[in-house]
């Protein structure tokens, strides 16, 4: 089931794919899967594994089956090296999905590596090379996944059958893929969606769906939990909250993108993003948005603070607003079975972020001010001496001292009220 918010309208649609003929185990079906590779049909590998799979880790191919997603590849690959005596018109259009910049490139440079730890003949490195081609691409979609009793028991009756594998996402898809001419030709299936672009570029898609959908949700993931609300699209209906998300995106992360771009582009961009926070089927939990939340702080939102005052010199009101509540957010009262905790209306909240026992002692020790100071001045946080940016420190100060004094919602409520003053 895909469904989506167009232009304020509720479009819902159902698909039936009949795209999967088998699965396949590795762990237990290994020799059936490098049978595959001999299959002289096979143009196309797409892979899944997270970001964690996307890693060298020291792997033998000869194992049944490698440890890792590389390793199994490379074995893979290996076998269809053998199989077809090496011709380079069997080599194979590799599609890696997980959420890292650059996915095919590493991909690419650990199959190398991997490939001379493992021993492997120089025939097979110039075929891997030449014959093989690894795209950088980027996947955009929510998909929840498996609905709740009640809806499934909806559809049931609609659709007239039971679908156990029944799963939800918005309609919404953008895969972007990074090839030529002759990948295009070979992903033949991108001329049947709009939503997947195969270009010689991809990173302008990339920077859009970082700075302005993932940003967006960083800067705003503390202050909705501090605000009360549990999803994204409770946050949207909330006048003060949902007006906050969207002048942060359409005021100051869309001008402070450090890419070109044209505007009108990120614009239509950002709207599309907007409508896809208020889908009324996506239940996409702030809390979970804030994992690792000085990481994605760090690499989502820096570089495009650092552009906007660049280009502007002077403070972005809704970033700074955003940043007092992830410090605020970030401060840890109490730790259970290394686990952070801080506090909201006398109920606890988990702090899942490598950097929770870092906030914590300083908020133990420091004050807001101080607080403010400090991580600001961590360049191992920030790669940057974020105390140097005129105006953001205080700014920062101010907004945090207000947020302990008057609460989260009121303050944010309270500065858009001067914002709409000034204008």
């Amino acid at each position: 089931m895909h469904s989506r918010v167009e232009d304020g309208h509720m479009v819902e649609e159902n698909v039936v794919c009949s795209a999967i003929s088998r699965v396949l185990s590795a762990k237990s079906q290994w020799e059936e899967i490098l049978r595959c590779a001999a299959n002289p049909e096979l143009q196309v590998v797409i892979s899944n594994t997270t970001e964690v799979g996307i890693q060298l880790v020291p792997d033998d191919i000869r194992q049944s089956p490698p440890q890792s997603f590389p390793g199994k590849l490379l074995a893979f690959l290996y076998a269809r090296f053998k199989a077809f005596d090496g011709d380079k018109s069997k080599g194979l259009v590799i599609v890696p999905t997980e959420l890292i910049p650059e996915n095919g490139s590493k991909l690419e440079a650990i199959l190398l590596e991997l490939a001379h730890r493992n021993g492997l003949e120089s025939e097979f490195l110039d075929w891997l090379e030449t014959a093989n081609t690894c795209c950088n691409s980027l996947v955009d979609r929510i998909v929840p996944g498996r609905p709740d009793s009640a809806t499934q028991l909806a559809m049931a009756e609609q659709l007239g059958y039971e679908d156990e594998l029944l799963t939800i996402s918005e309609a919404f898809l953008l895969w972007a893929i990074e090839g030529d001419d002759r990948v295009r030709e070979v992903l033949s299936f991108h001329e049947v969606d709009k939503g997947i672009s195969i270009k010689p570029d991809i990173n302008l898609f990339r920077e859009l769906k970082l700075r302005l959908l993932n940003g967006t949700h960083t800067l705003s993931c503390g202050l909705a939990v501090l605000s009360g609300f549990e999803t994204v699209r409770q946050g949207m209906e909330d006048d003060c909250v949902g007006t906050f998300i969207s002048n942060l995106m359409l005021s100051d992360l869309l001008p402070g993108i450090p890419y070109p771009v044209d505007e009108k582009v990120a614009q239509r961009f950002g709207l599309q993003v907007m409508d896809r926070f208020r889908n009324p089927y996506m239940e996409h939990r702030w809390l979970a948005i804030t994992m690792q939340y000085t990481t994605k702080m760090q690499m989502r939102n820096v570089p495009t603070l650092l552009h906007y005052y660049k280009r502007f010199n002077t403070v972005p009101h809704y970033v700074a607003l955003g940043f007092a509540a992830y410090l605020l957010f970030m401060k840890g009262t109490q730790q259970r079975e290394q686990t952070w905790y801080g506090e909201l209306n006398g109920e606890t909240y988990p702090i899942q972020d490598e950097k929770a026992g870092y906030f914590a002692d300083l908020w133990s020790r420091l004050g807001a001010e101080e607080v403010v100071n400090t991580t600001l001045q961590n360049q191992a946080l920030w790669g940057h001496d974020l105390s140097q940016l005129p105006g953001f420190a205080k700014r920062v100060s101010d907004n945090l001292l207000e947020m302990q004094q008057k609460g989260v919602h009121a303050t944010v409520a309270a500065h858009l009220n001067k914002k709409v003053l000034v204008k």
